[in-house]
């Protein structure tokens, strides 16, 4: 490496001279593919923006110059330059470095990211404290053309170009997200490509114009408005200057020289927002030139010469994403009312077998969860069914439409949150851990975790024929192998199960931490404590019966999940208790992700690290056990209840 191992902070960066920057970005491309190639990470989401983050750091005086990524999963190039190149083998994992934007990790991350189409917004507030304290620096957003189509974004450059206010927003546009992108907008911007022999037209014939002797500057000013109009017919780009924004563009996002020119040039402009639109490609640089984009832009492991990815002795089993695939194509060959439909995830979730299969009945709306949720409303008004797959994480960013539009207008609309609980790498801001607590306060929604696969085959019908609205969260990763062969079967809605019986002690659980409850009393078991584990099913509505002849007969309840406790399962528990007066005539233990920010790293450690595995509920359970004392005589056992 003949420059980056000598750029420890972007002030080194700016010590080259302009023609030595492309080497720096294939320096930099070549660190990513080999880092990982050994650890995985967001592969082709960084290499498709490396030149951009290297352009942008020479042009601009960072950290004083304030940089907002959106999403952040494309900015390894930006920790790279900003001094943490030797960490970034530590990339999402546990201690290590994080896949995202985090503010506490770094002054050159100005805005901690996870979540799409927030850049515009928060570089806006930025640019506007700035001029409140009477400061002078830039404010520089970047943004790619799918998140670019969230509400958000778009409510963000509404506000803008109303305040006029000086910021720079440079469009990544590779026309993808995860998935290639979809709608109107991604159209809009394909067309202002296609209209730049216009735009040069429209130069060449102003210049011609005021070349006559004489009356040619007349000539030019006469025409301005002849142009505006045919430039407002049929150039797009017009649209961008209507919102109050100037347009630079567009620059080959790859030439680092020109994205410099265009960056410089950006600045310049000081009487309200300008837009610097940069063509890329995404996974630039990645050794497997087959145009795989879900595969490579998060990536393990893999053969940093082919790009094929290393061989792990992973599950055989399904994933839940796999079986929800499947499945939603089963249930959509027998009843044609039923629709799919995802937010820029097919893949992720599940539903590219969908769009394969049933094109005509699945959709793919884009960053765009608000939307979704309420396009399903729509929908349900008229009689179809709509199912929407989205990350438990994601899904929070359509709450008021869940509330709203579903839920309080009792449509029948499913949720299927995939990535519910613990997802590991991804950290903070894609754990789900909040959907029980956010969904389980209003009426008229059902809500139910399924204990295994063939389990979540049938709660998917369930919740498919329920006349209402219904969710089902699920977790990242392979099933337990268990049949799934079978037609799934409808589950009595609001009716648990009791999978081993045992005296004084009761292990209610709920969805993921179902089988590692049953593993931990079976150890318990060894030491002589019989424990009843239940499956609980659903936490909204709670079995009720069930849970009272529990609490009838055991002088310990423990509760289960896999997220956090405030609001969550093991509260409903005992909310029940409570309004039946019984609250203190058991004792009732709750388990789950405490009141913490859970960090990134392995999924199987951090479930270990809160206690929420097979050895922790063993641990606990033993430990509260021996504080019980002996058995009250007359308390009869869960059999006798019954």
């Amino acid at each position: 490496m003949r420059f980056l191992s000598e750029i420890n902070s972007p002030a080194d960066l700016r010590q080259l001279k302009v023609e030595d920057l492309q080497e720096v970005a294939d320096e930099v491309r070549q660190f990513i593919i080999d880092t990982c190639s050994r650890v995985g990470g967001h592969t082709g989401a960084s290499l498709g923006a490396v030149e951009l983050a290297v352009a942008m750091h020479y042009v601009f005086d960072t950290p004083n110059d304030r940089l907002v990524w959106d999403v952040g999963h494309q900015a390894y190039a930006h920790k790279i330059l900003t001094g943490r190149r030797d960490e970034l083998h530590t990339i999402k994992q546990y201690g290590g470095l994080s896949g995202f934007l985090k503010r506490d990790e770094s002054e050159y991350d100005t805005f901690g990211a996870g979540h799409a189409s927030t850049s515009i917004s928060a570089a806006l507030g930025m640019a506007v404290a700035r001029d409140h304290k009477n400061e002078d620096f830039h404010v520089c957003a970047l943004i790619g053309d799918s998140s670019l189509a969230g509400g958000m974004a778009m409510e963000a450059i509404n506000q803008a170009g109303h305040l006029k206010t000086r910021m720079i927003v440079l469009l990544n546009d590779n026309e993808m997200s995860i998935a290639p992108a979809v709608g109107a907008l991604s159209r809009y911007l394909n067309r202002i490509k296609e209209a730049q022999s216009y735009q040069h037209l429209k130069e060449e014939i102003g210049d011609a114009l005021e070349s006559v002797p004489g009356i040619g500057g007349k000539l030019r000013q006469a025409a301005k408005s002849v142009k505006d109009a045919i430039a407002a017919a049929v150039l797009p780009g017009a649209l961008v200057n209507e919102l109050g924004f100037k347009y630079i563009g567009y620059v080959d996002g790859h030439n680092v020289p020109m994205l410099v020119r265009a960056l410089e040039e950006a600045k310049k402009v000081d009487d309200g927002p300008v837009i610097v639109h940069a063509l890329t490609t995404k996974g630039k640089g990645f050794p497997n030139p087959e145009k795989n984009y879900y595969a490579y832009h998060a990536t393990g492991p893999f053969d940093p010469k082919t790009g094929v990815a290393r061989k792990s002795g992973g599950a055989s089993a399904p994933t839940y994403t796999e079986v929800f695939g499947n499945t939603m194509c089963e249930l959509m060959e027998r009843d044609e009312r039923i629709v799919a439909l995802t937010a820029a995830m097919p893949d992720g979730t599940g539903v590219d077998k969908v769009l394969e299969a049933f094109p005509d009945r699945s959709y793919d709306v884009g960053i765009a969860e608000q939307h979704a949720i309420t396009f399903c409303a729509g929908m349900a008004c008229e009689g179809v069914k709509p199912v929407a797959a989205i990350y438990s994480t994601f899904l929070q960013r359509g709450f008021d439409q869940v509330i709203h539009d579903v839920c309080l207008q009792d449509l029948d609309v499913t949720l299927a949150m995939d990535r519910a609980g613990i997802v590991g790498a991804d950290g903070p801001t894609h754990h789900g851990l909040l959907d029980i607590a956010y969904l389980r306060s209003y009426p008229n929604i059902v809500l139910m975790a399924p204990k295994d696969e063939a389990e979540m085959r049938a709660m998917m019908l369930t919740a498919i024929e329920h006349p209402g609205p219904a969710a089902i969260r699920y977790p990242r990763g392979n099933g337990y192998g268990v049949d799934i062969s079978g037609e799934p079967k409808q589950i009595e809605i609001g009716k648990g199960e009791i999978l081993r019986e045992g005296e004084d002690i009761a292990i209610i659980a709920y969805g993921s931490m179902v089988n590692p409850s049953v593993n931990a009393a079976e150890s318990l078991s060894k030491e002589g404590i019989e424990a009843t584990v239940v499956n609980a099913r659903f936490v909204k509505p709670l079995d009720e019966k069930l849970i009272m002849e529990i609490a009838a007969s055991h002088r310990l309840i423990v509760t289960v999940e896999e997220a956090y406790l405030a609001g969550g399962f093991g509260s409903a528990v005992m909310e029940l208790l409570e309004m039946n007066g019984v609250q203190d005539k058991v004792k009732v233990i709750r388990m789950g992700v405490p009141d913490r920010i859970v960090t990134h790293g392995d999924a199987k450690l951090l479930l270990a690290k809160y206690g929420l595995d097979a050895d922790g509920i063993f641990q606990k359970v033993k430990e509260t056990a021996a504080t019980l004392g002996a058995r009250p005589a007359g308390r009869k056992p869960l059999r006798a209840v019954k």
